[in-house]
């Protein structure tokens, strides 16, 4: 629990940087043999790609150092909840566990909207943990708040 903590505020830390860049502010890391293997943040609109959440960086930046897709051993922390496309990624990329800082309803496929990991038939489900976290989910209020403006 006390590891789970200070990896998911490294990936807040992450999350921050989206925020000062005007990214929605997630913030992901992986972690292996509790060792950070790599660090990632949004980045659609910088890249204007949909694809660019925090997740699938993570994952991409992660198995280019490992030198391989298949990532059984490593943790993912992220500051929020994954959608659809970052859970399948997530599957597919056979992360063991997500560790996760504030619920999304209106995208979360872990338990929120969507309880992909439930759907009998896949090869592989990770362990998932909530791990609730304010400043996460304030972060998060605070940057959608300020584009109403």
């Amino acid at each position: 629990m006390e590891n789970d903590l200070k990896f998911l505020e490294i990936a807040y830390k992450e999350a921050l940087k989206a925020y000062q860049k005007d990214e929605v502010p997630v913030g992901a890391i992986l972690v292996k043999d509790n060792q950070i293997i790599a660090k990632a943040y949004n980045r659609k609109e910088k890249k204007q790609q949909a694809t660019r959440h925090a997740e699938i960086e993570v994952i991409e930046k992660a198995s280019k150092k490992l030198g391989n897709w298949y990532l059984e051993n490593c943790i993912l922390y992220v500051t929020l909840e994954p959608c659809v496309m970052c859970a399948g990624a997530i599957l597919q990329s056979r992360i063991k566990k997500v560790v996760y800082g504030a619920k999304d309803p209106k995208g979360g496929a872990i338990e929120s909207l969507l309880c992909l990991y439930q759907i009998k038939g896949f090869n592989h489900y990770p362990e998932t943990k909530y791990l609730e976290n304010k400043k996460c989910s304030k972060i998060l209020s605070n940057y959608f708040k300020n584009k109403r403006k």
